[in-house]
């Protein structure tokens, strides 16, 4: 039987049924929604500190212009020649590890691209280089922007810890914005273990699993982590956006923290 490397020709762009482009639709909106309302968030540089909560787009805030944070640590590292907004310098962190994540990678190339637009769907584009061409080369870095991501995790802990004060400084005290901040954390730390790097990283280049246990336990909770990997991704922008919107919202006298003790 006489085989063939062409592929089979099928006029039609698919032969599913279904509404195949439903799910790349959402994805564009969403992602849109998230890039035009963080963009905003970003450039605007006010109502990113209502004591004790610090907005996570903004911290560390590492511009002479930051609002003093009363009983926060003093990030402060670029003089007062910069007068762009202090979001500026620490979103391209987490920004450069979600664009460069297999799964954002998988959903912006489909919403945006079409490549491919779903699956069992022909693309429009006749040519196809993968990620071996500027600019998409970069999408190699994903790696490092990891152990970037990483400490802005942790800072981001600090913050939330610090929602456990009042205004005036004192511990023992909880609110909702004290909620809203851990709860973030807790997803960004989610989304960011179930990275694909981090499963490497763990659990890599190792060739018996029962020489090293400690590794192989932590390999298989981030791979329980990495199943999730979409939902996580997806939780975690919409909990930093809301958490953002939260802190501004109270920063800008729009109501008060509801304080539980």
């Amino acid at each position: 039987m006489a085989t063939t490397t062409k592929r089979a020709s099928i006029p039609e762009r698919t032969l599913r049924t279904d509404r195949w482009w439903v799910p790349q639709l959402a994805t564009a909106i969403g992602l849109l929604l998230f890039v035009g309302y963080s963009t905003w968030r970003a450039f605007d540089a006010a109502d990113y500190y209502a004591a004790p909560y610090v907005s996570p787009f903004y911290s560390p805030c590492l511009a002479a212009r930051c609002v003093p944070m009363k009983g926060g640590a003093d990030w402060a590292l670029i003089g007062g020649w910069w007068k762009l907004s202090p979001a500026l310098l620490v979103l391209i962190f987490p920004l450069g590890f979600r664009l460069t994540c297999y799964y954002y990678r998988k959903a912006y190339y489909r919403a945006f691209w079409s490549s491919p637009p779903a699956c069992a769907v022909a693309e429009p584009h006749a040519r196809y280089s993968g990620e071996t061409r500027f600019p998409l080369v970069l999408q190699n870095l994903h790696r490092y922007f990891f152990y970037l991501a990483v400490p802005v995790a942790g800072i981001l802990t600090y913050d939330a810890v610090l929602g456990l004060r009042n205004p005036a400084g004192q511990w023992g005290h909880a609110g909702l914005g004290t909620l809203v901040l851990l709860a973030n954390v807790a997803l960004i730390w989610a989304y960011t273990l179930s990275c694909h790097s981090c499963r490497h990283i763990v659990g890599g280049r190792l060739k018996h699993f029962s020489k090293h246990p400690v590794r192989y336990r932590a390999w298989q909770f981030v791979g329980r982590l990495n199943r999730h990997h979409m939902l996580l991704a997806w939780c975690s922008l919409a909990s930093v956006g809301l958490a953002d919107l939260y802190v501004y919202l109270v920063a800008s006298g729009a109501f008060a923290d509801p304080r539980f003790f």
